[in-house]
């Protein structure tokens, strides 16, 4: 574990890197609920009968025979059933009661490895007074009228049933009875039914071209970065925002767009307009300038006509009090989370270089707790008596509720990812947020 001193100088020299102008908030827990990592359903009864096992690549390319046989991180896989992934976007529209749309992760993480985990979303309904989150409703996506560009794992069966290795989900919206969804491996933009029927899948244009990542289906082994394709692995679109008026879908990329060398254009990520009325990109964009160590973003969600909330990231997990010293290894976190952000920008005031204005920030790894609001007890590391964090590696769901709160939460990587607690598979958390300061920003 690292010394307080060496703590306090990290602390310092990240308070004192360059960022674009806006002011810090003050963010206060007032709300706490979680879904266990172990939690799982059962999927379609007419979905391959190779579905009710799943996580079956998780140790390599070649399958792994019997269920409950290898251990990582602490479970035992391959699982029966498929596991309640972390979310990986809110839509902004409601369901009955008051639930929300949750979108779930592609699976286990990466197109080899997630052939055998269902694609979906759901509907859920988080009490913060007993602390749980009830899953009301979980629906499949499926292309029974093959819409999909290329073959996908189900292509013979006759539901077409989708998986992760087929599209990665990461953003979702809904207008009137279509779900919209962005996704990574395109990157595309997928339209479907309220019962998950797909309806569309819509290549990314910029330019009057193609934006394509490395897991685009059409590339091969000689593909060229900066070239071929243009954006990253995993840089497809990570926020989806709906426009209150429900006339424009602002797709944001997850990392930066990649020059004719491969290298990165800049600092900043761009953001592209589509109209789901037309089903047409735009041509519209804005350039989004990334917080001094944040890698990538998690969500975006409007608040009002123009302002919207975005969350900023780095790539790591786990309270910086527990990192591991200098050549140390073991039970530590060698890359401890440092940059975990939720931004105010206002879509209204976008600057002669395309760069949108940022407003405000709150940051996730300094929340006052003062009413010992948290049901994490266990988290390694030494935090602050009153303090709360958000650890996690991918922090991907920001929605407003309400006149001054906000509701984040975290895609839990299912077995991988322990940022809470050391060696303990994290659990999908929905935290709920005081933040008059942050959402009052203009």
């Amino acid at each position: 574990m690292y010394p307080t001193s060496f703590i306090t100088a990290c602390t310092t020299a990240l308070m004192a890197l360059p960022v674009a102008a806006q002011e810090m908030m003050p963010a206060t827990l007032a709300g706490h609920a979680v879904i266990p990592a172990f939690s799982f359903s059962a999927p379609p009864a007419d979905a391959p009968a190779e579905t009710w096992v799943s996580g079956k690549y998780t140790n390599g390319p070649a399958a792994i025979a019997a269920p409950q046989s290898v251990e990582i991180n602490g479970l035992m896989l391959p699982f029966f059933g498929q596991p309640l992934q972390g979310f990986s976007g809110y839509a902004a529209q409601r369901g009955a009661e008051n639930s929300l749309y949750a979108l779930i992760d592609n699976g286990f993480g990466t197109k080899a490895n997630s052939s055998d985990a269902l694609l979906g979303f759901t509907r859920i309904s988080p009490n913060f007074d007993e602390g749980t989150v009830a899953v009301e409703e979980r629906i499949w996506l499926h292309d029974p009228d093959r819409l999909a560009p290329f073959r996908i794992v189900h292509d013979g069966s006759e539901t077409r049933y989708l998986t992760g290795a087929d599209f990665d989900l990461e953003g979702m919206q809904i207008v009137g009875d279509t779900v919209w969804i962005g996704e990574e491996f395109g990157p595309y933009l997928i339209s479907a039914t309220l019962e998950g029927k797909v309806t569309g899948v819509y290549p990314t244009m910029v330019d009057g071209k193609e934006l394509r990542s490395p897991d685009h289906p059409a590339l091969r082994a000689t593909a060229q970065a900066g070239v071929d394709w243009k954006l990253p692995g995993s840089g497809g679109y990570e926020g989806l925002a709906l426009t209150p008026d429900k006339k424009t879908l602002w797709g944001m990329l997850e990392k930066p767009m990649l020059d004719e060398t491969g290298a990165p254009e800049g600092n900043y990520l761009r953001v592209l307009a589509f109209d789901p009325d037309a089903r047409r990109w735009t041509g519209d964009s804005f350039k989004f300038a990334l917080t001094e160590g944040a890698v990538a973003i998690g969500d975006f969600n409007f608040i009002d006509d123009t302002r919207a909330l975005v969350i900023e990231r780095d790539g790591g997990q786990g309270h910086v009090s527990a990192a591991c010293a200098a050549g140390a290894a073991g039970d530590c976190f060698d890359a401890p989370a440092l940059i975990k952000r939720v931004t105010l920008i206002d879509t209204a005031q976008i600057d002669a270089e395309g760069f949108v204005r940022r407003l405000a920030q709150i940051d996730l790894m300094d929340i006052s707790d003062p009413d010992g609001i948290s049901r994490m007890g266990d988290t390694s590391g030494q935090v602050e008596d009153g303090k709360f964090v958000f650890p996690f590696v991918t922090i991907e769901s920001v929605l407003r509720d309400g006149e001054d709160h906000i509701l984040v939460s975290n895609d839990n990587n299912l077995p991988f990812s322990a940022g809470r607690t050391l060696g303990v598979p994290d659990s999908n958390e929905v935290i709920r947020l005081y933040v008059p300061e942050l959402l009052a920003a203009k």
